[in-house]
């Protein structure tokens, strides 16, 4: 097997290569969170670089309910025809483009004035910084009936902007990923307890977004191999999941692993695993794969064409880039034509770990953004400056979603 085989998906559509750009957040969307300039350009490098298979950074299902400030938000047709701009950028080299549709739950920082929704009143612990969030409400009936239906919606937008997929986000400590998680998820209802009845919400977006898409749309899952938390979402209860999703027109399911309290994507774990430097999740997805009837990816730190082909060999079907694609575009193109180029950012062992996270996401944002000016990434920025210059475009764009959104409120 070779990366650069096509995969056909269970829908009968194909992915030309087995190279995926995997999701980052950019946070470039414009000031009504629709697509920028600045985020069609950064997805033209993508699309001209090779990747068969281009995922978004969240598209947010709720514009009340963000991951950062400058999201962008698909929840209607208003801003519909430069979304559709930003899939023909996507696809213009053939590559297949899908959505990363995701609603933070919990993981909403305060200062964005919005109400916190969670399955349970559980605040977020990150020691001195755990007063950047709220402590969520716990979701009523109705709001749960509300995103399932918001998760279907923005599928079917997406379909209808000339997207050929959605990956309904159900990892990284977000909203869904806290349902699964039994240190987030305390309720004695329908929606908590068994993991049959955490995975519920899960189960019914999946069902919700196949009944208002076509059959050759893919419809995908992005899972935690595990929480890396002690007692939390384990690499047994990913695997029973799995096999919950293959009784569904399920067409991939991307294995990471982590959230805010435990970035192990960044290569950190809390439960006391020392996380190889590259293909983090690989021994996961290999396990998964015994049981999963859909295709698997495995996304984590991969950067040489090398571990990229051990992935596959080892017969995970695709391969999640996403760091070392924002320093080098390119980069699958030129694997193609044999250069053995390996893309790196120096490792952040700052002793505060929440801080050493957020300089890293700071370090990866810069080099999008640089590509988003049509610059060359510049890997050897110092972290610290990378995070005081995102810690200020982040206040600027707080202060401007705030602004909209009481703009919003008052023309509702």
């Amino acid at each position: 097997m070779n990366i650069f085989n096509p995969l056909t998906l269970p829908n009968g559509s194909t992915i030309p290569n087995r190279i995926a750009k995997a999701a980052m957040e950019e946070n470039m969307a414009d000031l009504n969170q629709a697509p920028s300039e600045a985020l069609m350009r950064l997805y033209q490098a993508w699309a001209e670089g090779g990747a068969g298979l281009i995922i978004t950074g969240n598209v947010m299902v709720d514009r009340r309910a963000m991951t950062g400030p400058g999201g962008v938000v698909l929840e209607d047709e208003k801003y519909l025809e430069i979304f559709k701009r930003w899939a023909k950028i996507g696809r213009a080299k053939g590559a297949q483009f899908w959505l990363q549709i995701n609603h933070p739950g919990r993981q909403m920082q305060s200062n964005l004035g919005q109400q916190t929704w969670a399955p349970s009143a559980v605040a977020l612990d990150l020691g001195k910084m755990s007063d950047r969030f709220n402590t969520p409400i716990e979701m009523t009936q109705a709001m749960i009936d509300e995103v399932i239906q918001r998760f279907a919606n923005t599928a079917r937008l997406g379909e209808k902007a000339g997207f050929t997929g959605v990956e309904i986000h159900a990892a990284h400590g977000y909203l869904l990923s806290q349902f699964l998680s039994p240190l987030s998820n305390k309720r004695q209802d329908q929606w908590g307890g068994s993991l049959e009845n955490r995975a519920r919400i899960l189960i019914e977006i999946v069902k919700a977004v196949r009944a208002v898409v076509s059959s050759d749309f893919a419809v995908a899952v992005k899972l935690n191999s595990a929480d890396f938390q002690r007692g939390g979402f384990s690499a047994e209860d990913a695997q029973q999941v799995v096999q919950m999703l293959n009784e569904y027109a399920v067409d991939l399911v991307e294995l990471s692993g982590g959230s805010y309290e435990a970035p192990a994507m960044q290569g950190q774990a809390r439960d006391g695993r020392t996380l190889a430097r590259e293909a983090y999740f690989l021994e996961f997805a290999q396990e998964i794969r015994k049981v999963a009837k859909m295709p698997v990816m495995v996304t984590g730190g991969i950067r040489r064409h090398q571990v990229a082909e051990q992935v596959v060999e080892s017969g995970v079907d695709m391969v999640g880039i996403a760091t070392a694609l924002a320093l080098d575009p390119n980069l699958p193109n030129q694997w193609k034509n044999g250069q053995n180029i390996v893309p790196e950012l120096k490792p952040i062992t700052w002793d505060n770990k929440t801080l050493a996270s957020l300089a890293n996401m700071a370090t990866v944002k810069f080099q999008l953004r640089k590509l988003s000016l049509g610059k060359v990434p510049n890997p050897k920025v110092s972290p610290l400056w990378a995070l005081v210059l995102q810690q200020a475009a982040m206040a600027r764009r707080t202060r401007q979603y705030k602004k909209r959104m009481r703009d919003y409120s008052f023309a509702s």
